[in-house]
């Protein structure tokens, strides 16, 4: 039987999970919530790509993605950003929603799957 990888774990969740070539992230939201919906899209996008680092792989290997915004009318900000991140390369299968956030502070919320 393959061996599955938990790392940060806690009660709740695991920060990330590897499975063979496979890593599935949590969902990452900003630490400074004072930022609007930019400011925070650019946190979060740097925590995934140090999160993916971390686990062997980068932003080229995306599988998919999925985004939560809190407002959707803030989507055309948030893929301006995504784009940029995402370069060329890498780009995955996606959904992008509206959803109420369990911290209304929070504008974005991104959880994405690569492979190594």
């Amino acid at each position: 039987m393959a061996k599955i990888t938990r790392m940060g774990s806690n009660a709740i969740l695991s920060n990330s999970v590897e499975y063979h070539n496979f890593v599935f992230l949590a969902g990452m939201t900003a630490d400074d919530l004072s930022q609007d919906v930019s400011g925070q899209t650019r946190q979060v996008l740097a925590k995934i790509d140090a999160a993916l680092e971390a686990n062997g792989t980068d932003k080229t290997r995306l599988l998919n993605a999925q985004i939560w915004l809190k407002d959707i009318r803030d989507r055309d900000a948030m893929n301006k950003l995504w784009v940029e991140w995402l370069g060329d390369e890498g780009r995955p299968a996606r959904a992008c929603v509206e959803a109420n956030m369990a911290d209304p502070r929070h504008l974005v919320e991104i959880m994405v799957n690569a492979c190594r």
